[in-house]
C-alpha cells in the first residue's frame, strides 16, 4: 500500500493557468499538466530565489522531496517549450497558506510563524 502524499503548502495561486504556443488553437496541441505544487516550487526557487531548504520548509516538505519536485517541474517546462506543447497549471495535493514578506530581508514567511531575520 502506498503512503498518502503529504499536503503541500502553496503561497500564491497562479494568475494564468494556461500557456500555449502562439498561433495554434489549444484543441490542436498536446497539453502538459504542471501541478500547483510544481508551480509553487518553480515560483519559490526560480522566481523568488530561495534555496531548496528554505522553499521546502515553506511548502511543508523535505528538501529531497522539493528537489525531486523542482526537477520534475523544470523537465515539464523544457519539454513544453522544445516540443511546442501547451502547459496547464492545476491539481496536486495542496493547501493554500497565507504568507507575508519580511520587511528587512523581503523573504516570504508564513503569516502565523515567527521569523528570525538573518539580514
Amino acid at each position: 500500500m502506498v503512503r498518502p502524499r503529504k499536503l503541500r503548502f502553496i503561497g500564491k495561486k497562479p494568475e494564468v493557468k494556461i500557456f500555449k504556443p502562439a498561433g495554434i488553437p489549444f484543441r490542436d496541441i498536446e497539453n502538459i499538466t504542471l501541478t500547483l505544487d510544481e508551480y509553487e516550487a518553480l515560483r519559490l526557487c526560480d522566481y523568488e530565489g530561495l534555496d531548496h531548504a528554505e522553499a521546502a520548509e515553506l511548502m511543508n516538505i523535505s528538501r529531497p522531496t522539493f528537489t525531486r519536485l523542482i526537477e520534475k517541474a523544470r523537465n515539464k517546462i523544457a519539454t513544453a517549450i522544445i516540443e511546442g506543447k501547451a502547459i496547464t497549471v492545476e491539481g496536486g495535493n495542496v493547501a493554500f497558506q497565507k504568507r507575508e514578506r519580511c520587511e528587512k530581508c523581503n523573504k516570504e514567511i508564513p503569516a502565523t510563524k515567527k521569523h528570525n531575520c538573518k539580514e
